[in-house]
């Protein structure tokens, strides 16, 4: 598998399966000296664990971070960060019976089709338990973000069919769908609980704004930033679509209403969600995912076994009604992980063209040493025509002399001898040129 890795500059991986001893991420690219802790982490795998509310799964995992590598005394040392967390409630004989079955809705048989062995026990990687490992990435680049200013939101927008319809920040963490309408979200969790009751599941949308993101992080073309959000969003279990800004709405629109005019101020209007040519344009970021519902339900489900067989199956066992509420965690953290990736991208850029404007002037500097050389070095061709009072010009002998001390010369400072020779011919020949018209 090569899919486990996202980031060039600011670099996660993830590890371990939903049953399996633990599950975590190592990340390479963080700068040394960034003030991080394990409670640092703690605080957002404590939003994404199970067990929080009758919206989500009942599965009562702690999800504490151990940190065992890449910090020391409570900074970054520039090393890979290691973060592991222990799975301590996987229950691998709730799964037994779907040993040979594939479940509708989830990869189990496009697995197996591709690695010819599938973790039967809760999905292995495919389990929303694998998102554990890009949480705690997140908490590690929103330590980073933080330093530039950068605030990340995430909330429920719409659940079961029920749409939010105000925005209170402070509303979020105080009602189980994580939603910013209040009001909304107790009609959310309302038809969540009796779809849970029926057996069934909703799913619904999630929306994460970005603020703080200044002018020029993303690349253009193939590295565009909205493409890389999408991507990282896109590869969270459950999410099956992903719009930027206005996103399809765009579609039905004019533009001279979707265009974002600008004034000396800044933008006017936010309908490309903060990004434009795939650069940030300083406005804030907002994206949002649609999630599917949940494909564990205990209602009859037709499928087939390993052996091609129909079935009829109830997925028993333990497993979120509605994902919304646990995937506003994981979104907000892919959001940052790509962040800090961009911001990590822009700053190399910055160092390089910074680096390249210092070596130009240290050229420019060289050059007009070499042209005070070459002055002198003719001033003294001059003394040396008067002194030989018109005799010959080219002396082919003290010419060869003069190769072989620019060629000892040469090797001494670590010049390529060809590179010197080739200089020296240009200047013997406009030497000789220069005593010919002194004569």
């Amino acid at each position: 598998m090569w899919s486990n890795t996202l980031g060039e500059s600011f670099r996660i991986v993830t590890f371990g399966e939903s049953h399996g001893p633990a599950v975590g991420v190592v990340i390479d690219g963080v700068m040394p000296n960034l003030a991080l802790s394990e409670a640092d982490v703690q605080v957002e795998l404590d939003r994404r664990r199970p067990g929080q509310s009758a919206v989500t799964s009942p599965r009562a995992e702690p999800d504490r971070a151990e940190i065992l590598s890449g910090v020391f005394e409570g900074r970054t040392t520039g090393a890979p960060l290691c973060i592991v967390v222990r799975n301590l409630d996987a229950r691998p004989g709730d799964y037994e019976a779907l040993r040979e079955v594939f479940r509708p809705g989830h990869g189990d048989r496009s697995w197996l089709a591709k690695y010819g062995i599938r973790d039967w026990r809760g999905g292995g990687r495919q389990s929303g338990r694998e998102t554990v490992g890009r949480v705690a990435a997140g908490a590690v680049a929103r330590a980073l973000l933080k330093g530039q200013g950068v605030r990340i939101v995430g909330h429920t927008v719409a659940a079961g069919g029920v749409e939010a319809r105000a925005f209170d920040e402070a509303a979020i963490e105080t009602n189980p769908m994580r939603c910013a309408d209040a009001d909304a979200a107790a009609r959310m969790v309302a038809v969540v609980q009796e779809a849970r009751a029926a057996g069934d599941s909703v799913g619904g949308i999630v929306e994460v704004r970005a603020s703080g993101v200044p002018e020029g992080w993303g690349d253009p073309v193939f590295h565009k930033l909205d493409a890389m959000l999408a991507q990282a969003l896109m590869s969270i279990g459950g999410v099956k679509g992903v719009e930027v800004g206005d996103g399809f709405a765009a579609a039905s629109m004019r533009g001279s209403t979707h265009n974002d005019e600008m004034a000396p101020g800044g933008m006017l209007s936010n309908h490309a969600g903060g990004m434009l040519g795939g650069i940030s344009t300083g406005a804030p970021i907002i994206v949002r995912v649609a999630v599917k519902p949940t494909s564990s339900i205990a209602r009859p489900q037709r499928t087939i076994d390993v052996r091609g067989a129909a079935r009829v199956l109830e997925v028993r066992g333990r497993h979120d009604p509605c994902l919304c509420p646990r995937v506003v965690p994981v979104a907000e953290s892919m959001v940052a992980v790509v962040l800090a990736d961009a911001f990590l991208r822009q700053q190399a850029m910055v160092k390089a063209a910074g680096a390249l404007t210092e070596a130009r002037a240290a050229l420019d500097f060289a050059d007009i040493d070499l042209v005070e050389a070459l002055a002198r070095r003719f001033a003294i061709v001059e003394r040396i025509a008067e002194l030989k009072g018109g005799g010959p010009v080219q002396r082919p002998r003290r010419e060869e002399q003069v190769r072989r001390l620019w060629t000892r010369s040469a090797r001494l400072v670590g010049l390529d001898r060809e590179v010197a020779l080739r200089v020296l011919d240009a200047v013997l020949e406009a030497s000789r040129a220069w005593q010919e018209r002194k004569q």
